[in-house]
């Protein structure tokens, strides 16, 4: 198994340019649509722009799979990014429940039951994310810091070919737990996102996207600014 291929790296980078530069133009889309003047258009009219930055993101996750799946280690450190959006992922991508504090810059008008609804998904994406943090927490230390320590410290009376072997199998079973937390988060955070748009009207459903877009891109923005700060002051 080869890890920290370039081509996956520069074929994801290509793809995340490209990619950005449309969320732009969707976000512009968006930020129109939740003027005062447009809020009262139709659901079906605000539907077709909710159909197109769905599939857009939609694009994003099928990409990421395909680069976890040739190296889920990139994933969790991933080049393309800035230090500062690296610094705020978790498992690959940013937690599920961050989309609740979307939601509440973004959407002000939620009714008594959607709130009610809103609530009971909070308190189950909390509880799951903390269970994957523990998953994570156990393939670090059951998997990582066993087999692969051994390894390290036998290596020095092992010949060449058995100590290939057994690191590469090691480094399998790794890369297999990582690519499963990846998936099972990955899982949670459409699942989540899914759950939070079934209890939205579509005009609320345009907001948080717009909210979302936004935070992406502010980040994107801001972490590119402090990276080319700290690049000048070296």
């Amino acid at each position: 198994m080869a890890t920290g291929q370039p081509s996956v790296h520069l074929n994801f980078q290509a793809f995340l340019n490209g990619w950005l530069i449309r969320l732009h133009d969707l976000f512009d889309q968006l930020s129109v649509a939740v003027r005062p003047e447009n809020i009262h258009k139709s659901d079906d009219q605000h539907q077709t722009l909710i159909d197109q930055v769905l599939l857009h993101y939609k694009q994003y996750n099928e990409e990421k799979s395909i680069a976890a799946r040739e190296d889920v280690f990139l994933l969790f450190s991933p080049p393309w990014f800035t230090s500062f959006e690296r610094a705020l992922l978790w498992i690959g991508g940013f937690k599920p429940s961050l989309v609740f504090k979307i939601l509440n810059g973004a959407v002000k008008d939620l009714t008594e039951e959607q709130q009610i609804r809103m609530e009971i998904v909070k308190a189950e994406t909390r509880s799951e994310e903390r269970e994957l943090t523990q998953t994570m927490a156990m393939i670090q230390e059951n998997i990582a810091a066993g087999p692969l320590l051994i390894l390290a410290r036998r290596a020095q009376n092992m010949v060449d070919g058995e100590a290939s072997a057994e690191r590469e199998a090691a480094m399998r079973t790794l890369h297999t737990g990582m690519l499963v937390a990846l998936e099972t988060a990955d899982g949670l955070r459409a699942k989540t996102v899914r759950k939070v748009l079934e209890i939205l009207s579509p005009i609320q459903t345009v907001q948080l996207l717009a909210g979302t877009a936004e935070f992406e891109l502010r980040i994107r923005r801001s972490g590119l600014e402090w990276d080319q700060r700290r690049v000048n002051s070296e």
